[in-house]
């Protein structure tokens, strides 16, 4: 059994509207910011393997909104879409919404820190803030985890080829 070098670690306190993600890369800062806002590089690792992802709307500048939907192998489409609040090499800030919540409207506010570390090497981590600890819990148990932990699995693989 092999140990991943990079672990994705998903931080959800009990009673807490939030969610914590943290992983490191073996790569500059410089080029895991290119990966999140380079169209071509962003629709080959966000999101679970075996799914196709189609990029609507990505304009990421502050006020540019997003909108991409994951296409699974059975053809069931999953839609998310957001706004840009702030871009930069060290923080992003955006909103996030999944569309397949029957109810809708459970939006998120998502802050990503990009931090340079010795070796070449970048820690992110994410804070995703809830409207309601329902709302968060519902999102951790649809999955989101493994979405996290594949997307960032194929950043891997990019980011060792660039």
């Amino acid at each position: 059994m092999s140990i991943k070098k990079n672990q994705t670690v998903v931080t959800a306190e009990p009673g807490k509207q939030e969610v914590f993600i943290t992983r490191e890369f073996d790569a500059p800062r410089e080029l895991v910011f290119k990966a999140h806002i380079d169209p071509k590089l962003y629709v080959q690792w966000l999101g679970p393997r075996g799914y196709e992802m189609v990029l609507e709307t990505f304009e990421p500048h502050s006020g540019g909104r997003y909108r991409y939907i994951h296409k699974d192998q059975n053809g069931n489409q999953f839609g998310f879409h957001g706004v840009f609040h702030e871009i930069s090499e060290e923080r992003m800030i955006q909103t996030f919404e999944f569309e397949g919540l029957p109810e809708g409207g459970h939006v998120t506010l998502d802050t990503m820190r990009l931090e340079s570390l010795p070796g070449n090497r970048t820690r992110v981590t994410i804070q995703s803030l809830f409207q309601s600890v329902a709302d968060r819990d519902g999102m951790v148990q649809s999955g989101m985890e493994r979405g996290v932990n594949e997307g960032y699995e194929r950043l891997d693989e990019i980011l060792a080829k660039m």
